[in-house]
């Protein structure tokens, strides 16, 4: 079996540089929808509802992404395909998003918003697994934990651009921050003007500077000829379902109390942090103290990330030396003790050491369920597998929707803050979970 040749580090960096885009469009969803939807009306307890349009085009679109992306070869490529027009779309939902007032005679502007995020998250979906897959595709083993650890550190860096240009339209541009009730702020609207702009750059500089494997070498790579190859592609979606490894099933449950905890952490921070931080009242999403909240919120949100990218960089040689397990055990406690810590501060600037452990936690969560996972997976497969992977990642979140509404207005009287309390929670059960995982390559 022909071994795949080591690539330069640049290389490996060319690999995953679109998702430093396409994590920019991500970040500005997750920290500016909740506030943009509120604009538009939405109750607080029925913002985890909207919410759940992201998991569900998660759990429609990535399995059969994987799948297609498996048996797709053609001139562009076998997963550039799909990541090029996933971020296409994606950025039209950016452009569309916060610009719902232009179809107020024609469309409710929550109704609209709800389906730009429908459609940012679809489009988000599409590329997300290709650009997993990419990195397994192309390294070899001995490169697997360094391919998956750039990723992340791009995927972070991506995150802190799109957290923060809110924050800096405002506070160094001087773009105005509020805006009349129904309407979206012009530095939130400029925010996903540039994100969109940054997602589609770097995502055509990944798919004009990556060359992925023709049909037939990719086939040697694995051991197999070319038609071996295809058989193995034309593998039924339920019967990778029902033979999934292992591993995988393990993971799911460290997947689902740490994605339970993000979910929560996207929905509420930014009305916890307004309402336990600068004493806003209960359904407050208008006033100039909320709007203050809020963006300090997206500042947080690129904080976590700048802590995720550092801790990206040396992740790969902690990997090496203590073992991923023993490194996504310890990254995800550091997550529990950050979400822990909010409730327990009472200024906005103490917030950032809470962000620290939060950032911990998310390095781990991009990379480490990843490189566990791409040693026990067939190559040939390796997109519907992924894919289906996605299913521990979407499925958290959709039950985290349905059940945090409620439990915040019965059980927590309104309090969002008790809502990132029940997140740290979940995020150390799931760090318990990690033991369970056992980390070794398939011989299959």
């Amino acid at each position: 079996m022909k071994t795949k040749p080591r690539l330069s580090f640049w290389q490996i960096w060319n690999l995953s540089f679109g998702f430093l885009g396409v994590q920019a469009g991500f970040a500005l969803q997750n920290a500016n929808v909740s506030r943009i939807l509120s604009n538009f009306g939405a109750d607080l307890h029925h913002l985890s509802f909207f919410w759940l349009l992201a998991p569900i085009m998660g759990l429609i679109i990535q399995p059969w992404v994987g799948a297609a992306s498996d048996r797709t070869w053609n001139r562009l490529g076998r997963r550039k395909p799909f990541i090029f027009g996933g971020a296409i779309a994606a950025a039209i939902g950016m452009f569309l998003m916060p610009n719902a007032n232009w179809l107020i005679h024609i469309i409710p502007p929550i109704a609209f918003g709800a389906l730009m995020l429908a459609l940012m998250d679809a489009s988000f979906n599409v590329t997300f697994q290709p650009f997993r897959s990419l990195v397994a595709d192309m390294t070899p083993d001995s490169q697997t934990n360094i391919g998956y650890s750039v990723q992340t550190l791009l995927i972070n860096l991506g995150a802190i651009i799109g957290s923060l240009l809110p924050y800096i339209l405002t506070n160094v541009i001087g773009i105005e921050n509020t805006a009349e009730p129904g309407h979206v702020p012009p530095s939130v609207i400029w925010s996903f003007y540039i994100g969109g702009a940054i997602l589609l750059v770097s995502v055509l500089w990944t798919v004009f500077r990556t060359k992925e494997y023709a049909p037939k070498e990719f086939a040697e790579y694995q051991g197999k000829s070319l038609e071996e190859e295809k058989v193995s592609e034309k593998i039924s979606f339920w019967k990778t379902l029902a033979s999934m490894p292992l591993v995988m099933r393990q993971l799911a449950v460290v997947q689902f109390f740490s994605w339970f905890a993000l979910f929560i952490m996207w929905v509420y921070t930014t009305p916890a942090v307004a309402q336990h931080i600068w004493g806003t009242a209960i359904g407050d999403s208008s006033s100039s103290a909320y709007n203050d909240a809020a963006n300090w919120v997206g500042v947080l949100f690129g904080l976590y990330s700048v802590f995720a990218a550092v801790f990206a960089i040396f992740m790969n040689k902690i990997a090496d030396s203590l073992g991923r397990k023993k490194t996504y055990a310890f990254a995800l406690i550091m997550g529990a003790l950050g979400f822990l810590s909010i409730y327990l501060f009472k200024g906005e600037y103490a917030l950032i050491l809470s962000m620290v452990g939060i950032g911990i936690a998310w390095a781990a969560i991009l990379a480490m369920p990843y490189a566990i996972l791409s040693r026990s997976l067939p190559a040939g497969r390796t997109g519907v597998y992924m894919g289906i992977f996605n299913i521990t990642v979407v499925v958290p979140q959709i039950i985290s929707g349905l059940l945090t509404g409620p439990l915040l207005k019965y059980l927590f009287n309104d309090r969002a803050i008790y809502m990132i309390i029940l997140a740290g929670i979940s995020m150390l059960i799931a760090s318990l979970f990690v033991f369970v995982v056992k980390d070794q390559k398939t011989t299959a």
